[in-house]
């Protein structure tokens, strides 16, 4: 098992010059948890993730320290500590650099990686480019999808998931943070749509793969999903 067979292809990032509520607006409107950040050269630069949003001055909840325990800090992290709560861009508040992986990493180190450094998603870079995002979901979405006992995923669905990958990125509708997980032609879509015509259209995309026996529509839409929470 490796981050290409359960990575998501359709990455959603930012540029460094993003502002920060732009970037806060990004994260909820997709239902996500931290997004890349990437220059014009399609070079990954950082990350940007709740934990880098949740110290600002906006929601006064930046950093206060008692004078005695500032006392302890050097001046650089105080000084670090003010960037986050105060700055404006992506450049500025993002986490550089960030972790990432390669698309023939293991899951086992992917999971040491989110494990180690108490991070929710992993950027999957190939040639110094971003293709994919593995999240914590997206490990436990292959394990609903393939259940216990599973180690690998058979060529032909392999294929199966590239192709329908592939019918997607071409899609200008495909939006969102979508999954596809495969296993004996049986496809499941995992995650998050803007509405129920995106909703619909992708497991259309799914049906017409060839090589597809049945679709699985897992998805849920954003706002129907953030109104039940």
């Amino acid at each position: 098992m490796k981050a290409r067979d359960v990575m998501v292809t359709r990455v959603i990032s930012v540029d460094p010059d993003a502002d920060v509520g732009t970037i806060a607006e990004t994260l909820v409107r997709n239902g996500i948890s931290a997004v890349p950040v990437i220059d014009r050269h399609g070079k990954l630069l950082g990350i940007v993730s709740e934990g880098d949003l949740i110290r600002r001055t906006e929601t006064g909840t930046e950093r206060r320290r008692s004078w005695w325990l500032e006392m302890f800090q050097t001046r650089d992290a105080l000084a670090s500590d003010y960037v986050k709560s105060h700055a404006l861009k992506a450049s500025d508040v993002m986490t550089a650099p960030a972790i990432t992986a390669g698309p023939d990493t293991p899951l086992r180190e992917i999971a040491d990686l989110l494990e180690r450094h108490g991070i929710k998603r992993v950027p999957i870079v190939r040639k110094g480019a971003v293709v994919g995002m593995v999240s914590r979901a997206n490990l436990v979405q292959a394990l609903a999808t393939h259940g216990v006992g599973w180690h690998g995923m058979a060529r032909e669905d392999d294929a199966i998931r590239e192709a329908l990958s592939e019918r997607l990125r071409a899609e200008p509708w495909a939006g969102g943070t979508v999954n596809v997980t495969v296993q004996d032609g049986v496809v499941d879509l995992w995650g998050f749509v803007g509405s129920e015509a995106e909703r619909q259209a992708f497991r259309v995309a799914a049906e017409v793969t060839p090589g597809v026996r049945a679709v699985n529509d897992k998805l849920r839409i954003l706002k129907a999903a953030m109104s039940a929470t």
